[in-house]
């Protein structure tokens, strides 16, 4: 609200032919923050920002599209405006003349590379089931490993484990463990460690049907009715809120 009042009051001194510095001063504002208040076409270029302080302009997201089209040899700037306005720009066209402005100068605009994913996006693909991951996902995802053996390795071994998961066969983690120990796989050395203190139990939790998840199922129901009494009502009224659940 504040940002929007200094951008109306700035424009209509401006509109009154009042300099910057006139501007500045009545207003108690520095010349550069008056200086970027004039140049906003609106008050929505101020107040768009990265979540790092930086202002990120209206016109980031249509910018490849923008050379795409450049490159087609569309280079008229109304045309260009009223095609990303169609796909939801809200800016002036204006700022869309003033960024086209350097390209005449060149014959063609080079087209800026896609970004990477990030790290926990790759972890995702790795830790999905390749059956459901999207085409374009897994499309990434084997170009990444492609390029890096180490990672292809690894994602073989979480691929494996999944397997022995899923159809419990916990027969086979023995083997699956001596493999991983047996190959550079720090990552994985610690897992199988911590496997190997309860090797039994992992076996059995791999291979039987039985599952302890009902119990803990009661045991979270019990936490959220004691938790809801603010730990103010003794063991008695606790029991009876149990019971009377069911």
């Amino acid at each position: 609200m504040r940002a929007r009042q200094r951008w109306a009051q700035v424009h209509t001194l401006l509109d009154q032919g009042t300099s910057i510095l006139a501007i500045s001063r009545e207003l108690g504002l520095s010349r550069g923050t008056t200086r970027r208040f004039a140049r906003a076409e609106s008050v929505d270029e101020l107040l768009v920002n990265n979540r790092l302080g930086f202002r990120v302009s209206l016109l980031e997201a249509y910018k490849p599209e923008l050379h795409r089209r450049w490159n087609e040899g569309c280079t008229n700037a109304t045309q260009l405006f009223e095609e990303i306005k169609a796909r939801g720009y809200q800016g002036s066209e204006k700022l869309v003349r003033n960024y086209l402005q350097p390209f005449r100068a060149v014959t063609h605009v080079p087209v800026a590379p896609s970004k990477p994913p990030s790290v926990r996006k790759v972890v995702a693909w790795i830790m999905a089931n390749p059956d459901t991951l999207a085409a374009e996902h897994r499309t990434s995802l084997d170009a990444i490993l492609t390029v890096s053996p180490e990672l292809a390795a690894l994602t073989g071994y979480v691929r494996a484990f999944a397997d022995i998961m899923g159809q419990r066969r916990g027969g086979d983690l023995e083997r699956w463990m001596a493999a991983v120990d047996a190959d550079d796989q720090p990552g994985l050395h610690s897992f199988v460690r911590g496997l190997r203190r309860d090797q039994d139990a992992v076996t059995a939790g791999l291979t039987m049907s039985w599952s302890s998840g009902t119990v803990e199922g009661h045991v979270n129901r019990i936490k959220m009715l004691k938790r809801q009494m603010f730990g103010r009502a003794k063991t008695d009224l606790l029991r009876k809120r149990i019971l009377l659940s069911e």
